[in-house]
């Protein structure tokens, strides 16, 4: 064979070639990208741009100019977020197995990199992203000021030396984590494959794949790079893959090659040289999208998804293939979608970066202000105080050396080691979120995952969530349950499965309960009717994607058919079909085999499919059935199938009614439809398809409008009705996270009346609630409506009566006024409109109108929001949302691998946020308010020290003492907090949701909060330095009668500083496990054992020139009475205010949290068994719970000050007392004294019937109703229904809760109680404040 010759397909040792196929012989002709240039004659060489010269003779490539405009433009339109390709190419061209040839466009080689650092770069590239956080700029700027001859008073490497520190942890941290991305690229890199070289098949590493070559894959087998499908060993050159790499689906997808290239069987036995080009676009990262083309002797066939093999994916159940790499290494889509997702900042994260900035200023400003003192000073009293010598040189420094060497002494304000705390503290709280055992999925061997750890606390702060309802909400598992044919609904309430006699069927009923005998009677009767009914099903039988697996042992037996669907959907309607006499036996891409009732197999030919777009939203298949005719069958939406119906249509109006009654039950609803095409049609119509399959440009729409003329003038068939039954504990995780405060949206393309069935069976909308339905047919009567309902129930809203709770609203809105409702002019009434109801639902929308929502709410409320879907139309909205959460659920992982984080059921949603994310968040606000804290104790006693030292920056403390401060010293007790605290016991959590709002105020966490931590903080700085500095002056020297010296004071100084800053965290830790002691109390002793240590160390010999200043200081003040006394009496004194604080708190000013922390210790002291642990850990009485709002306008006498041990709740809680004590709404207008007087009358009532929990006063979350529940000794309800007795008159009160933290303390978070023997009364007699 000579080079030069026609491109094709040529034997060369039998000197034939191989003709191409027709066009339009097989299925559908896939895409075609818009091509630049052409390929021009097909002689030896093809007609090329003069700017180029190729040197291979067998060269068929037009390449356009380097510099032409057609890449400069392509360079410039490529999305950032995309890896860069090997240049900025408009379209590939390809030449098949010829390496010279290919070699000119430089394409990338198929080596892969996901490590984040070279050998040789890692030092440096970590440096420089470290260096880009300002607080490490901060203290590298401190640290070369400390370099400064005569500047620095702590020495020059008390800064340098924490940061190196936290530095090197952090260093540590990103080599471990790049090591094990390096040794999974190479073991990636060097897998070996058989590629066609030189006529042979040779194992080759991936990393040596070249774009041309020809590769050939066997069974099991994972694909290297993106190829081109050739051939392969099944018939009509199918090949079956696996994706569960990209997409997390694991049922089988089938790709077909070209009929011009399926005659390839063995290019290396048969000596067929494979030669041609393929042109197609620049790499891209969609994983369902695929346009080019191949040319094949003079021949030019279109190339789509179907013939293109993804780098990842897997071979299964095919022998071999043949396949031609098009994309390598980075510009595969795998790799393509392998980029960094955008980093979400929280709120608490953006809070505490202006708190740095706050210190930052302050930090300047108190470095000026003492600068300046220092100045005044050196100038009164220069003279007077000529001991201390200033030099002379110094008289004309002016501020600015004072100025730094302040600055130096006050740089640990901003705290050193908060950023690597903070990331310690995360990393294991994710740990924790990845091993719970609570959110283990065991059906599907799946535990939660934490994608990021960056967004541990916003879990506690959710207050919108945006809920997709199918594979969410529901378990995606379809099951056929009714039907209309011909306008008679079929299909009853059982559950008795109905199969045709005679016929046998694969054993399965996963997606089949149906029961309807007259179905198989009107059948086989012989009428028009049984004919609709035979199409109706045959259309089921074979307009579907769905592909058959047969048993290997047994091909032969129908039995063990297994179905293979990427929709459950499709599969349940194959499997109706199946057990309504017309099975699925087998399809090749050009056929379908279906048998009969009668046992017959007949063949339907496929000529065209058109497939399912959530734009088309319907499928269609052109085929030729067993009679000869060509028939349409059409399959989607009620809304687009009812306007293609030709007219006089006899089923229509029955069908509809049908429909309507099958969604108010619940189900999912599909019309089929069919129409007969003549030959003459078919061909002409056939025509425009292969046209449209091969334009250059907007070829997608150009199908979708021939598509629109064939799917015309259909006849109506019938209706299916699909149940998707709620996933389990779905409607108590609503209920649950309604009472947490939480509103619920539910996003869902479904019908409006399926939407709002499964609103109710969710708990999400209830018969109470006030209903509004918008279906508005423009956009003039979407704004009018609008408006009306805003002044009706939200400027202008309707008078409260007394005795009449006001409902709740709820708003369902489709998805064509969504559109309308969405447009800049009238978003922000719906935003209003729907932040004043309590649920929303979203019916028949699209992705993007999903994301629009989210936006919306996230973008124009300050509130955080939570996005959860199981589904690749999910992941715009859940990337859109603060948090993402992926349902790892039966269509696959896309969702989940573009979440935040991963869970298997909804019902876990409730334990990630109540118990995970309200943890995290009280977690890390403490830590973080804690890191301020324990800096300013130790740096704010430097600025005491300057006032008795003329401010002259002197030190107060010993260089490396400061420098382990943070590293050391309080370092390991903040991250045994930020790990496993617990404030409430999860299964308290779970009974009174409503402690969650906490969190979603930000009340644990807000300026005010910081600034109380800020205050305190001054509060002990002061009488730690104050009492010794005092208390010295009756201790002047030491045991052996030498003076105290400044290192005396220092060190006895800073053990105050020691114990206060640990015992503070000691006071706030509610959690005592082993951890939390050995962390303690270690990190105490080692403080005196450092003193100890580096007491000592400069007597060990001239090696060790450290520690002169403090040589043996320690066994002088341990010899010293006085110091115990004042390290006792210092630590007392700082710890007192806290401690008095918390017990007024608790007992004057309680909120919900410490009232729930009070009952939970009782409980435990008694032993008493909980009730809740009996049942499920969501108790009914979530949703009608007590009212846990602001406070109690009563003091309870009940407060302890210190936290307890292990927190495991033992104790029953009396609803009846915590509803009394804790203040349910805040009282306005004439309502109040009635009120409050019912609420009086009804507690009084109660406490003279002597009860033993037989009745159940229990308030709402808002205070808006009462329920009064007849129980039996010690029985929760078992309804969340609101009971209300007859003779009950409820005042009305407008509701306003109160979380906000007090306006002084520190937190209040720690515990406090005393004896509750004499509260009986205090309990029941309610009092109200406003």
């Amino acid at each position: 064979m000579e080079d030069g010759v026609d491109i094709g397909l040529t034997n060369a040792s039998a000197g034939t070639s191989l003709e191409p196929v027709p066009r339009g012989s097989s299925g559908p002709l896939p895409p075609l990208v818009e091509r630049r240039g052409s390929l021009a004659g097909y002689d030896n060489r093809p007609v090329l741009p003069p700017t180029i010269s190729l040197t291979s003779p067998r060269s068929t490539m037009a390449l356009p100019p380097a510099d032409s405009k057609v890449s400069a433009d392509n360079k410039k339109k490529r999305a950032w977020w995309c890896w860069p390709t090997s240049e900025a190419e408009a379209n590939r061209m390809v030449l098949i197995d010829d390496p010279v040839g290919n070699a000119p466009s430089k394409f990338r080689d198929n080596h892969i990199s996901t490590s984040k650092y070279t050998w040789w770069n890692f030092f440096f590239k970590n440096l420089f992203e470290q260096f880009m956080r300002l607080a490490n700029m901060y203290f590298i700027f401190i640290s070369l000021l400390q370099q400064i001859p005569g500047v620095s008073p702590t020495g020059q490497w008390s800064t340098l030396g924490p940061l190196a520190a936290v530095m090197l942890v952090t260093m540590v941290k990103e080599a471990f984590e790049d090591v094990k991305r390096h040794r999974a690229d190479v073991a990636e890199n060097t897998r070996l494959t058989n590629v066609l070289r030189e006529g042979k098949l040779s194992k080759v590493e991936w990393q040596q794949i070249r774009v041309g070559d020809i590769v050939r894959l066997s069974a099991n087998e994972f694909i290297p790079a993106d190829v081109v499908l050739l051939s392969s060993s099944e018939p009509m050159s199918i090949a079956y893959i696996e994706t569960a790499n990209l997409d997390g689906e694991t049922n089988l997808k089938i790709r077909q090659a070209l009929p011009a290239t399926a005659e390839i069987a063995d290019p290396s036995a048969t000596g067929i040289r494979v030669t041609g080009t393929v042109e197609s676009g620049p790499p891209n990262n969609k994983l369902y999208e695929f346009e080019g083309s191949i040319d094949i002797r003079r021949h030019k066939h279109p190339l789509g998804p179907q013939q293109l093999l993804l780098r990842g994916a897997q071979v299964r159940n095919t022998g071999w293939l043949y396949g031609l790499v098009l994309f390598t290494g980075r510009d595969t889509k795998y790799m393509q979608n392998s980029n960094k997702k955008t980093i979400k900042r929280t709120k608490v994260e953006r809070i505490s970066n202006i708190a740095v900035v706050i210190l930052f200023v302050f930090e300047l400003l108190l470095a000026g202000v003492c600068a300046g003192i220092n100045a005044g000073w050196r100038n009164i009293n220069g003279t007077k105080h000529w001991y201390l010598a200033f030099p002379e040189s110094e008289s004309g420094i002016g501020l600015l050396y004072p100025f730094l060497t302040f600055i130096i002494l006050y740089n640990n304000l901003i705290p050193i080691s908060l950023y690597v705390t903070l990331e310690l503290a995360k990393f294991g709280q994710a740990y924790l979120i990845n091993n719970d055992e609570k959110m283990y999925h065991k059906e599907s061997n799946t535990y939660a995952v934490a994608r990021t750890s960056n967004l541990n606390e916003e879990l506690g702060q959710v207050e919108y969530i945006f809920s997709d309802k199918t594979g969410t909400l529901t378990e995606n598992l379809m099951i056929f349950r009714k039907c209309s044919i011909a306008g008679k609904s079929y299909g009853g309430d059982d559950a008795n499965l109905l199969g045709t006699p005679g016929i046998d069927v694969p054993i399965s009923h996963k997606h089949f309960a149906f029961h309807d005998a007259d179905l198989g009677n009107d059948m086989h009767e012989g009428s028009s009717r049984s004919l609709v009914i035979r199409e109706f099903v045959s259309l089921l039988a074979v307009c579907h994607s769905v592909v058959p697996s047969r048993d290997e042992n047994d091909p032969d037996n129908i039995m063990k058919i297994v179905y293979q669907s990427s929709s459950p959907d499709e599969e349940a309607l194959v499997e109706a079909s199946n057990h309504l006499g017309y099975v699925f036996v087998a399809r090749t891409p050009t056929e379908v085999v279906v048998r009969n009732p009668e046992g017959v197999h007949e063949h339907y030919q496929l000529l065209n499919m058109i497939e399912f777009t959530s734009s088309r939203k319907r499928m269609s298949v052109v085929c030729r059935c067993p009679d000869g005719r060509i028939k349409v069958f059409v399959k989607g939406a009620d809304t687009v199938i009812y306007e293609r119906l030709g007219p006089d249509q006899p089923y229509a109006d029955a069908c509809q009614e049908h429909m309507r009654l099958f969604a108010s039950e619940g189900l999912r609803t599909l019309c089929l439809a069919v129409a007969v095409i003549s030959e003459e049609a078919y061909a002409s119509w056939s025509r425009l398809w292969d046209e449209a399959a091969l334009a250059v440009q907007g070829r997608d729409k150009k199908l979708e409008q021939v598509a629109e003329l064939i799917e015309t003038n259909l006849s109506l068939l019938g209706v299916t009705a699909i149940e998707d039954k709620l996933q389990q504990g779905v409607p108590e995780t609503i209920s649950t996270l309604m009472s947490a405060g939480i509103k619920v949206w539910v996003l869902t393309g479904d019908k409006q009346e399926t939407a709002i069935n499964i609103g109710y069976s969710c708990a999400l909308l209830t018969e109470s609630q006030n209903g509004i339905v918008l279906n508005e047919p423009s956009k003039e009567f979407a704004a009018q409506r609008l408006s009306g309902l805003l002044k009706a129930f939200v400027d202008s809203p309707p008078p409260r009566l007394p005795d009449v709770p006001t409902p709740d609203l709820a708003l369902v809105i489709d998805g064509f006024t969504l559109a309308f409702a969405l447009e800049p002019d009238l978003k922000a009434d719906l935003l209003r409109l729907g932040t004043a109801c309590k649920a929303v639902i979203c019916c028949r929308v699209s992705p993007l109108q999903k994301a629009q929502v989210v936006s919306l709410v996230r973008d124009n409320l300050k509130s955080i929001t939570l996005a959860v879907g199981d589904g690749a139309n999910d992941v715009s909205m859940i990337q859109a949302a603060h948090v993402g959460i992926g349902i790892s659920g039966v269509e696959g992982r896309q969702a989940a691998q573009a979440s935040d984080y991963a869970i298997a059921q909804f019902s876990y949603l409730q334990r990630l946020l109540l118990i995970h994310g309200r943890w995290n968040y009280r977690r890390v606000s403490k830590l973080i308010a804690y890191c301020f804290y324990r800096n300013i104790v130790l740096y704010i006693t430097q600025f005491w020290f300057t006032i008795f030292n003329g401010f002259s920056g002197q030190t107060l403390y010993e260089r490396w003492t400061i420098s382990m401060y943070n590293v050391i010293f309080t370092f390991f007790p903040i991250v045994a907090f930020g790990l496993i605290d617990q404030d409430i016991a999860e299964d308290v959590v779970f009974a009174f949701p409503q402690v969650y709002v906490d969190g979603i105020r930000q009340g644990q966490f807000n300026t005010r909060v910081i600034l109380c931590w800020v205050a305190n903080a001054v509060w002990h700085s002061f009488l730690i330095f104050m009492i010794p500095m005092y208390s010295s002056s009756f201790d002047v020297s030491d045991s052996r009668g030498f003076p105290m010296t400044l290192d005396h004071l220092g060190y006895t100084v800073f053990s105050c500083v020691i114990m206060v800053v640990t015992l503070k965290i000691a006071l706030e830790t509610r959690y005592w496990s082993s951890v939390n002691h050995v962390f303690t109390w270690v990190s105490l002793g080692s403080w005196f054992i450092f003193m100890v240590v580096y007491g000592t160390i400069w007597g060990w010999g001239p090696t060790f020139n450290v520690g002169k200043e403090t040589y043996f200081v320690f066994a002088d003040l341990f010899s010293s009475g006085t110091y115990w006394f004042v390290v006792i009496l210092t630590t007392t004194c700082c710890l007192w205010r806290d401690v008095t604080w918390k017990y007024v708190e608790r007992t004057f000013l309680p909120k919900p949290r410490h009232i729930l922390q009070e009952r939970q210790y009782i409980h435990k002291q008694k032993n008493v068994v909980h009730p809740f642990r009996a049942q499920s850990p969501v108790s009914t009485l979530c949703s009608t719970g007590p009212s846990l709002n602001a406070r109690s306008s009563r003091p309870f006498h009940t407060g302890f000050a210190f936290s307890e041990e292990e927190i495991q709740l033992g104790g029953a809680f009396s609803t009846l007392d915590l509803s009394m004590k804790v203040k349910e709404t805040s009282m306005q207008g004439t309502g109040f004294g009635a009120r409050t007087e019912w609420l009086k009358r009804k507690a009084s009532q109660l406490s003279r019937e002597n009860t033993t929990s037989s009745e159940l006063l229990q308030i709402d979350s808002i205070g808006s109703t009462i329920t009064h529940h007849p129980l039996p000794a010690q029985q929760l309800p078992s309804s969340s229904s609101t009971v209300v007795p007859d003779d009950a008159e409820i005042p009305r009160a407008e509701p306003s809760i109160d979380n906000s933290e007090p306006s002084t303390g520190s937190d209040g978070s720690g515990s406090a109680g005393s004896d509750t023997s004499s509260r009986k009364a205090a309990e029941l007699d309610v009092n109200h404040t406003s």
